[in-house]
């Protein structure tokens, strides 16, 4: 039997699609990424906002009318939208063939083979309780892996559905972690990319302490040559991480810390930690102990009670500390979250003006730092020649995988993906940096 595996969303739910593509490899059924021929398509779903959840729909119509047209079997739906959704999916959505939620994904075998011999499954089991371990069919390229080091969450923004959809937060042992990070290791795996929900809590509900520095420095004696972290939460940054974070030659001095705003009053009414001056002592201490940080974030325009005010704070607040990277989003209305039900909402043609203001705002610092490296040589990971563009393309230290720039750059001669190569700065293009490999 051919199955078929999709997956939507982050990369923690691109973990759970790897993990049941092992499971049912293991099964002796046959894996692939191509829908159209399967017997059966498994559609892993992100339920997390509007857009997410558009996107998702989109999929299982597309997908349903293969199957119209005879080219695919059945579909089995999972992830955040079948645990978000899983009664109305039933009755709106006639092309799904299985529902399975996010405390489930263990029983991918027996629900692909119901589904085939004509049945309708629905798994949906504790999403506190699950499993993170088992093998994976890693779909990355061969330089580059995610490790999901927790699964969960226990901040309860008043704006995010997450821990209804994925529970409460839950540590990996780290003997299991390691284990994993070495046979990565061992298949040649160069950049290591931490991720969970929250990073910074790691260790604190199975050893009754936080455990991430301890984690970090045993994942950087194995050969990989960055260490990538996403997210750290601003609340978890303390001395120790720091410390670990600049002493390490193999963590990349690029840290993703999720703000959402600057605004003390929002803040507070998000339960998000801290205040505007707590944040900016923060940032300034990262500059100061970690030459060369780059920081990303995530910014939310149009929180309920957001005022004109409020958002002229946010953008000052991002020129004056010159954070590098940002993701701008704008705050969707997610019923079953506390702030749905918060008065003031922000209509939506404003929250998107906003966003368009700040977006292009940030683009001058993005600028302003491209601007600093021209004429500096740059490690970069090279991840293949673009036919289109005539030139090979990779990533410094400051690009993460898919969320931010690139670097096009010419070499007298051929650059296999996933070398590390030296590359000096020349120009910039669209947003990214352009250059030429340092003979």
């Amino acid at each position: 039997m051919k199955v078929a595996f999709i997956s939507l969303g982050c990369s923690k739910n691109l973990i759970n699609t790897e993990q049941m593509m092992a499971l049912c490899r293991d099964a002796g059924y046959e894996v692939t990424g191509e829908p159209e021929g399967a017997d059966v398509a498994v559609l892993n779903t992100c339920g997390f906002i509007d857009a997410a959840k558009s996107e998702a729909i989109e999929n299982i119509i597309a997908l349903g009318e293969l199957k119209q047209e005879g080219k695919l079997g059945k579909l089995l739906v999972c992830g955040c939208l079948s645990q978000r959704y899983r009664e109305d999916m039933k009755t709106e959505l006639p092309e799904i063939d299985g529902l399975m939620g996010t405390g489930s994904y263990d029983r991918i075998v027996p629900a692909v083979a119901a589904v085939a011999a004509g049945g309708r499954p629905e798994e949906f089991g504790d999403i506190s309780a699950t499993t993170e371990e088992g093998e994976r069919l890693v779909t990355t390229p061969s330089y580059t892996a995610f490790l999901k080091i927790a699964e969960g969450c226990d901040n309860f923004c008043a704006f995010c559905i997450i821990p209804y959809l994925r529970g409460r937060y839950r540590s990996r042992p780290m003997e299991a972690i390691l284990k994993e990070a070495k046979a990565l290791a061992d298949a040649g795996t160069k950049e290591l990319i931490l991720i969970a929900q929250d990073i910074g809590p790691y260790g604190k509900d199975l050893y009754g302490e936080r455990k991430l520095p301890q984690l970090l420095r045993e994942l950087c004696k194995l050969p990989f040559h960055w260490i990538r972290l996403h997210y750290l939460y601003p609340d978890h940054m303390d001395d120790a991480l720091i410390d670990t974070i600049a002493s390490e030659p193999k963590i990349v001095k690029y840290l993703d810390i999720p703000l959402q705003h600057c605004s003390d009053r929002l803040l507070k009414s998000m339960n998000r930690w801290g205040t505007e001056e707590t944040l900016r002592k923060l940032l300034a201490t990262l500059r100061e102990r970690i030459p060369g940080v780059v920081i990303r974030t995530s910014l939310i325009c149009g929180l309920p009670g957001e005022t004109e005010e409020d958002f002229e704070r946010l953008c000052r607040f991002v020129t004056e500390t010159g954070i590098e990277r940002a993701g701008v989003f704008q705050y969707s209305r997610e019923e079953g979250t506390r702030a749905a039900e918060l008065p003031h909402q922000v209509p939506e043609e404003v929250a998107a003006q906003r966003v368009e203001r700040l977006v292009e705002l940030q683009s001058r610092v993005l600028d302003a730092y491209n601007e600093s490296r021209l004429g500096t040589v740059m490690e970069v990971l090279c991840e293949g020649f673009d036919a289109n563009m005539g030139c090979y393309c990779g990533r410094t230290y400051a690009d993460s995988v898919e969320v931010d720039g690139r670097v096009w750059f010419t070499a007298a001669g051929e650059v296999p993906a996933g070398e590390f190569v030296q590359v000096r700065m020349t120009g910039t293009q669209d947003g990214d940096l352009t250059g030429e490999i340092e003979e």
